[in-house]
């Protein structure tokens, strides 16, 4: 999830271009929630080797779409940026054991945001009342969420996620404005693939892959990783910032009906209610933000 540059003029055909890149994104992004939760709940594989797989399959796809695209060696990024990007993979890989992937989609996105708007305040960004109101709602709703009760998901994954949603806005954060982000992109996963074989090794012991898993863990990786984060960095320097991320809170609502359609999942009033809150106070503190210059 990243920032954007300035709107530019667009004739219909780029438009219509843009809305169909932009929805394949986030067709793509709630996909990873999809895919992992079916790898984990009904295949063999382990999450240190479903993480090991998606980062190395996602580098490799993002190395070729650079090659291809731009003719230059996909070198870019840094270990902290690594870092940040193998603790998100990691914990959204072992989260993803018992949350169900509409839950655990909205906690990833909640904590994301709710990271980046926190650094923004930290630096000295002012809250409008609407957007001050809208932070409290969301915190609100993820904090009911999280309630214990029947309906609640597993604290422990939920935990996980969150700490996975904020490795993710730290990446994001520390992303903006470092260049090509399709070529930091493809040199952060590139180094973050021998730290995720060092967490392999260390759970050599309980490592387990069929071919069903390894795959499901490949499309993650290439499709709804690789190709999912290069046709997003395409789209995005057509859209504004606030519509780029207004854009990203559909995918919490799509793995929700995507985990409805195939995992056979089943939404919540309090996930519902949840939801509601979470995305509708996000959205209250981007629609009011000033619109970038």
């Amino acid at each position: 999830m990243a920032g954007a540059t300035s709107m530019k003029t667009l004739s219909r055909p780029s438009v219509a271009r843009v809305i169909s890149l932009t929805t394949i994104a986030m067709i793509a992004f709630a996909g990873n929630s999809l895919l992992c939760r079916q790898a984990l709940k009904h295949t063999a594989i382990d999450p240190a080797s479903f993480t090991a797989i998606r980062l190395l399959s996602g580098a490799l796809m993002l190395w070729l779409v650079v090659r291809v695209k731009q003719g230059e060696p996909a070198g870019k990024g840094n270990w902290l940026s690594a870092m940040a990007l193998f603790a998100y993979a990691a914990g959204f890989s072992f989260a993803y054991v018992s949350l169900p992937a509409a839950s655990g989609a909205l906690i990833l996105f909640g904590a994301v945001q709710a990271t980046m708007i926190g650094y923004g305040v930290w630096r000295g960004e002012r809250l409008k009342a609407a957007q001050t109101f809208g932070l409290i709602l969301a915190i609100s709703g993820l904090v009911g969420l999280l309630l214990p009760g029947l309906s609640a998901p597993p604290l422990a994954g939920s935990l996980l996620m969150m700490a996975a949603g904020i490795a993710w806005g730290v990446y994001s954060l520390r992303g903006a404005g470092g260049g090509d982000p399709t070529r930091v992109t493809a040199g952060n996963f590139m180094r973050a693939v021998p730290v995720t074989v060092v967490l392999s090794l260390l759970m050599l012991s309980r490592a387990s892959i069929d071919l069903a898993g390894f795959w499901l863990a490949v499309a993650s990786g290439a499709l709804a990783s690789g190709l999912g984060y290069a046709i997003w960095y395409t789209a995005l320097p057509a859209l504004k910032n606030t519509s780029a991320a207004t854009v990203q809170l559909s995918v919490p609502v799509i793995a929700a009906v995507g985990g409805i359609l195939f995992l056979d999942e089943r939404v919540t009033l309090r996930l519902f209610m949840a939801s509601v809150a979470i995305l509708g106070g996000i959205a209250l503190v981007i629609w009011q933000r000033r619109p970038a210059k």
